[in-house]
């Protein structure tokens, strides 16, 4: 893959030693040419897809897809080939998100090595934001579209022949008209041999060149056989394969195997979209400050932290960055879970992956690549796309010997009938060969949890790994931190006490005149109180304010509406400071005192989320305890539990004290889910059985949590225990369809009662099924509405 192609994907990494060219249009190569894949062994090229192992030190981890794959059988071989790459240290392949994951060591190995090792196994290996992967994928559908409208066009001429002979008594039909419709056939049906099976005969051959297996080569025997036994009955009727012909049943499960695999296609692709929206999220380029003062388009990779960009209506913003001129809409719902427009001007932060909506605005860049909590989402969706379940590992490790017993069958079955019915051995043969496909096995539980997590994706909570799912949908049991957790990061005013004449408004307005330039948290706190409608009377403004570390802020604050006063020289802080006698509280309070003493008396508490209460009351009533362990005070957490109705609650825990409290509950045999801000709560994060990340400024990457929630959304823990239930429930539905399938045509196959057909249609059946019934978890509304 030449550099052109990679200049979307390596805005995740800029190369600061890359010139400034000219934006030229991005010309592909061929994508698994051997001068692309040379091109990715350059150190500058491997962040466009890569990253640096933070298990392995000193080796690289790689996201690329696996283009050609169709079934479990196909991960293994591609497994099997990079593997054998010495350098290599690990590597993944998932059979349903057609996606790898290899650790390999750059002192041994680069790219392009484990590449055209997937190459030759007759697979591309691509980098995972390729530009032009969706592409390539739009053609392939298209090709598949073809070879399904060609096959069905054939399948009704020929049924139309075969028709007269099943309908026809006896001398109706002369000789020589019953051969001219068998020709006829045999003609229409080389369309579908010659190109709508394409795929089946080219996989079958690559494999058996290559000593492997594939689900492909069981149905390309059964396709040649019944092609060949029915050429032999029309030309040679007299042979031992009798004169029966089959051209009606080979067209018809042909055409059932490309229905399935089209519509398999379609609808894995709507199932992993969510990823692939992510990833390409940004712009190819955009236009950047130069050194004589314009604005000139260039390539996203060649951003470098500090640069002045400009930013049009809806294009995306590519980096992490603040606004420094124009006010606009963006639109961070993918990236937070905020369905709302948000408004950012002067001064307000904006993050990579947004989508600008109103106005042109300049942003000062801060941060590109992994360095942005775009590129840490990315990472994470990325690992989760890779990530085999137990069920599927187990599910996969026996595709390969179920094909092998397929063929084993097969010949078996041929040989049993052969003695008695040689005409009709074969075909029996072939009804084995097709019927039995262990595809439905292998996607049961992956197409499952892929969907699940891209539904919580689009939702706002991204799947580290999608084991995590299983093990969320047994708990039990919910802890959850308290700051930052069950409260906002913010505090509140809560309680305003003024002298007399002063009004409540006036003093918060007084107030924040002089919180305006501290950054305290109760300054911040204040500052956020004086922008409401119920304090906003009055307008104060401050001058020559200096701020005292640990005591407080002081300076000349001027009233600037309202009655004309005197400029009044303020103190805001704590008692001492402020010269007046301390109180008692079991909240933070702070003080504002003029030339005459004490002016103002200010409590601010922790902000409880807006659906605390709610989330609690859905978490027991889906039958979960739930228990709150926090460090603050044992009055302020039981406060807060009882509010939001936490039976068990204790406070003064240091992460120490989390953690045994956390083993005691596992001892006693509780599935336990910790959710925490992640600021504090790794250990305890790490030892649950699962666990959320909640909290906007945890990063991500370095996150111990099984999810991360990247809103402010509290009932995105309910809803996603919910769905992770549901989605073993239909993990175990797809299962029990698999085995239940096989158990049951398998032997009709072998007794002749199933013919091809048939067979073709259950085969194309069964694991469209399968994904249909995952596909039902992707749906975004079935999270919201809990399932």
């Amino acid at each position: 893959m030449p550099s052109a192609t990679l200049e979307p994907i390596a805005a995740l990494s800029p190369d600061p030693r890359t010139p400034v060219g000219s934006s030229a249009p991005l010309v592909p190569l061929e994508p698994h040419s051997q001068e692309s894949l040379h091109l990715l062994d350059e150190p500058q090229e491997w962040s466009a897809f890569s990253r640096p192992s933070a298990k392995f030190p000193g080796c690289w981890e790689s996201n690329v897809v696996i283009e050609g794959m169709h079934c479990a059988a196909c991960s293994f071989t591609v497994e099997d080939a990079i593997a054998a790459v010495p350098g290599v240290v690990q590597v993944q392949v998932s059979a349903a998100s057609h996606r790898a994951k290899v650790l390999w060591s750059p002192q041994d190995v680069k790219p392009s090595a484990w590449m055209q090792a997937v190459q030759g196994r007759g697979y591309r290996a691509m980098p995972g934001n390729d530009v032009f992967a969706s592409e390539r994928r739009r053609v392939e559908t298209r090709k598949a579209l073809w070879r399904w409208l060609v096959a069905g066009l054939c399948m009704m001429q020929v049924m139309m022949y075969a028709y007269p002979a099943y309908t026809a008594h006896p001398g109706d039909l002369s000789g020589e008209m019953e051969q001219l419709l068998r020709w006829a056939s045999w003609v229409l049906s080389l369309p579908v041999m010659l190109f709508s099976c394409g795929p089946f005969f080219g996989n079958a051959l690559r494999d058996l060149r290559r000593g492997s297996i594939s689900m492909d080569l069981p149905v390309a025997l059964g396709i040649a056989i019944t092609f060949a036994v029915s050429t032999f009955g029309t030309f040679e009727p007299a042979s031992v394969f009798g004169r029966e012909v089959y051209f009606d049943s080979l067209t018809m499960f042909v055409f059932f195997l490309l229905t399935g695999r089209w519509l398999e296609l379609r609808l894995r692709d709507k199932t992993a979209g969510s990823l692939e929206a992510l990833m390409n999220r940004l712009p190819e380029s955009l236009e950047r400050l130069n050194a004589q003062g314009a604005f000139e388009r260039v390539a996203v990779r060649r951003l470098l932290v500090g640069d002045l960009v400009r930013v049009h209506p809806g294009e995306a913003f590519a980096a992490d960055g603040v606004v420094e001129q124009g006010e606009t809409l963006v639109d961070e719902a993918l990236l937070t879970g905020e369905s709302h427009a948000l408004q950012r001007g002067p001064g307000s932060q904006v993050v990579a992956g947004s989508h600008n909506l109103s106005s042109t605005v300049q942003v000062r860049v801060q941060a590109l690549g992994q360095d942005t909590r775009f590129g840490q989402i990315v990472d994470l969706m990325q690992s989760a796309s890779t990530t085999k379940p137990r069920t599927a590992q187990l599910a996969d490790r026996m595709a390969k010997p179920f094909l092998v017993g397929v063929l084993l069958a097969a010949v078996l079955a041929c040989l049993w009938w052969w003695q008695t019915d040689p005409e009709r051995a074969l075909m029996v043969a072939v009804s084995v060969l097709v019927v039995t496909c262990p595809c439905a096995l292998s996607l049961a539980t992956p197409a499952a949890m892929l969907a699940a997590a891209g539904n919580m994706a689009r939702s706002g909570v991204l799947v580290r790994n999608l084991q995590a799912l299983e093990a969320l949908s047994e708990v039990d049991t919910v802890v959850f931190d308290k700051t930052g957790t069950l409260t906002r990061d913010t505090l509140a005013l809560a309680y305003v006490q003024t002298r007399a004449g002063v009004s409540t408004a006036q003093a918060v307005q007084m107030a924040s005149a002089l919180a305006k330039h501290s950054l305290h948290p109760v300054s911040r706190a204040l500052v956020e109180a004086s922008l409401r409608d119920v304090y906003s009377a009055t307008g104060w403004s401050s001058e020559g304010v200096t701020e005292r570390a640990g005591q407080g802020v002081e300076g000349i604050a001027t009233l600037v509406s309202g009655n004309a006063v005197e400029p009044l020289s303020l103190r805001l802080g704590s008692a001492a400071f402020c010269g007046v006698a301390s109180e008692a509280a079991d909240s933070p309070r702070v003080y504002l005192a003029d030339q005459r003493g004490w002016l103002a008396t200010f409590e601010v508490r922790e902000e409880l989320r807006g659906e605390a209460a709610a989330a609690i009351a859905a978490l027991h009533s889906a039958g979960l305890q739930v228990h709150l362990l926090s460090g603050d005070s044992e009055d302020s957490v039981r406060s807060v539990a009882s509010e939001v109705g936490i039976a068990h609650a204790r406070g003064g825990c240091s992460p120490a004290d989390k953690l045994a409290a956390l083993r005691a509950m596992q001892s006693e045999g509780h599935h336990v889910l910790m959710v925490g801000d992640g600021l504090n709560d790794g250990p305890v994060l790490a030892g649950a059985h699962v666990s959320f990340a909640f909290g906007k400024a945890v990063p991500l990457a370095q996150a111990q949590s099984d999810f991360v929630v990247l809103g402010d959304q509290l009932m995105s823990v309910v809803h996603s225990v919910l769905l992770a239930r549901k989605t073993l429930s239909v993990v175990r539905q797809n299962l029990i369809w698999a085995l239940l399938y096989n158990a049951a045509c398998v032997p009709l196959a072998i007794a002749g009662l199933l013919p091809a057909w048939l067979a073709g249609l259950g085969m194309a059946c069964s694991s469209l099924v399968v994904v249909a019934n995952a596909l039902r978890l992707s749906r975004v509304e079935s999270l919201h509405k809990g399932i």
